[in-house]
């Protein structure tokens, strides 16, 4: 299960207006190993937009597919498919045969409740994959009553730390080969937190960026796996 019901209804976007931040996010993670793939996957795309972006910054040769599996958010791919990107209202994990050079997975497996049987079932259809995961566990989180109505607001049912999530990819049989704090505090669109929570986050960051995410959050993790 991936996400349903009160979500869908609050977030018909599919927050298509982060999709050019992640793609930035996702080829700093591409760039800085100098990895040159030629067929990309995207894993529970949302609107496409993502893809779309990445499609704009990468080689003529490479193609791209994205995963989707509800009809609303496959709607919106449309716009985006063209010659070498195409959209599949699929279930990914159901997929045989396929290997893909790279595959990507942004802001899913907390909605995903068996997130461990998901992860081991992508680890052998991509020679490399690159996770965006949010990292709610916090202490700040913790003082506001978080995961408060979470699963209406967000869709959910996981949350982690740094720690966690690295974990949980090596739990599940992948070899983690980097990770990087995407710094969203540092989004001057963004509208997620306040602008004095911004400028904390951002002081505490450049002191010590591990306490400074543990406490007060603000960086989803990026992570290059095998």
């Amino acid at each position: 299960m991936y996400v349903t019901g009160e979500y869908l209804r609050k977030h018909q976007t599919w927050h298509s207006e982060d999709s050019e931040w992640k793609a930035e996010q996702i080829l700093k993670m591409v760039n800085n190993h100098n990895l040159m793939p030629r067929t990309i996957c995207e894993v529970g795309c949302g609107a496409g937009g993502i893809l779309r972006q990445m499609q704009a910054n990468m080689a003529e040769d490479c193609t791209f597919v994205g995963y989707e599996i509800s009809p609303q958010a496959f709607e919106l791919c449309k716009e985006h498919a063209n010659k070498r990107l195409q959209f599949e209202l699929k279930d990914f994990t159901q997929e045989t045969g396929v290997l893909f050079d790279l595959l990507i997975c942004v802001d899913v497996i907390e909605h995903v409740e068996d997130y461990f049987g998901f992860l081991r079932n992508l680890r052998t259809k991509g020679r490399y994959k690159i996770f965006n995961i949010p990292l709610e566990f916090t202490s700040i989180g913790a003082a506001r009553g978080w995961p408060r109505d979470s699963w209406d607001t967000l869709g959910h049912v996981h949350y982690f730390t740094k720690d966690t999530a690295l974990q949980s990819l090596k739990d599940a049989g992948y070899t983690v080969v980097d990770h990087f704090y995407a710094r969203e505090f540092d989004r001057t669109s963004s509208q997620s937190s306040s602008l004095i929570l911004k400028l904390l986050r951002r002081a505490a960051f450049s002191l010590s960026p591990n306490l400074a995410v543990r406490l007060l959050g603000g960086c989803p993790l990026v992570i290059l796996a095998e």
